[in-house]
């Protein structure tokens, strides 16, 4: 598997940059990324309803070799309510084998690309036929569309249900993992991807800027000061710190605060402020 950059980032919120708007803007941006080391991109259908991952797509191919600098994750199995096409409006999963072999090769020509480095099931789904799914996932390897296959937001019984099923391992497991979100932490579920050696991605980080806010929000600007850093790169140091420690996926697009976050990436806190962040965000000390 192509090593993870220190960060991946999501492109779930592209429609809210006006800079990037136009194909050149995109591609300007995208490469500027990959130059400064940052060449994993997070997609999604769900994302601005297939538009981001089109426009991604007509990026790459307007800057030729480009394609070959980045690694795309992509996430599906998420129908919106708008999008059922039954008329009823019902949010629904759909990991039918059918389905899913159509989502990738539609995401494969709407990204222009040849591979989808990392393919993600976003969420567990009771009516999964698990041993089709396994199939589809396993020829998506064989045949080179896919490079490798990881999950969003499952449990361990249903990740290693999943892998039952498969040849091919299973090499990420995505999970909502920050100071105010801990809980992974201490429920056994960030011990279960140690076990089976499932690469954990960490997703909203920083909670959308909310951990800035109140008690945490103070402690972390003024233990930011004493490292010498900003908060947000702080609060990924806490994540950073963690033995076998997520990769953050970020939603920022804002090049300064990318710059800023991939250049303290390897910072790591001391044991007490570590725990003095989690105390400030639980309200109480550790048991």
């Amino acid at each position: 598997m192509a090593a993870l950059a220190p960060l991946i980032i999501s492109l779930r919120q592209l429609h809210h940059y006006d800079e990037l708007q136009t194909t050149h803007a995109l591609a300007d941006w995208i490469e500027a990324r990959v130059d400064e080391g940052l060449t994993w991109f997070c997609l999604a259908p769900t994302y601005g309803d297939g538009e981001h991952q089109a426009r991604f797509g007509q990026a790459l191919f307007s800057r030729p070799g480009l394609s070959s600098r980045v690694n795309v994750m992509v996430k599906a199995g998420i129908v919106p309510a708008h999008l059922d096409t039954s008329g009823r409006h019902v949010k629904h999963y759909d990991t039918g084998s059918n389905t899913l072999a159509h989502v990738i090769d539609h995401q494969l020509e709407m990204l222009n690309l040849e591979r989808i480095e990392l393919f993600h099931l976003h969420r567990p789904d009771p009516l999964m036929d698990h041993a089709t799914v396994g199939h589809v996932l396993d020829e998506g390897i064989a045949s080179g569309k896919l490079g490798h296959i990881g999950v969003s937001h499952f449990l361990p019984a249903q990740w290693r249900r999943l892998q039952t099923a498969m040849s091919a391992p299973l090499r990420c497991g995505e999970l909502e993992l920050s100071i105010p979100r801990s809980e992974a932490l201490f429920d056994g579920l960030w011990d279960a991807m140690c076990v089976d050696n499932i690469m954990p991605l960490a997703c909203s980080p920083l909670c959308g800027g909310r951990l800035f806010e109140s008690l945490l929000g103070s402690l972390l600007a003024e233990r930011a000061q004493d490292y010498g850093v900003s908060a947000a790169s702080l609060a990924m140091a806490w994540l950073n710190t963690l033995p076998h420690a997520p990769t953050p996926v970020v939603g920022t697009l804002k090049p300064a605060h990318l710059r800023t976050l991939l250049d303290h990436a390897s910072l790591q806190l001391d044991r007490v402020t570590w725990f003095e962040l989690l105390e400030a965000a639980r309200a109480h000390r550790v048991f």
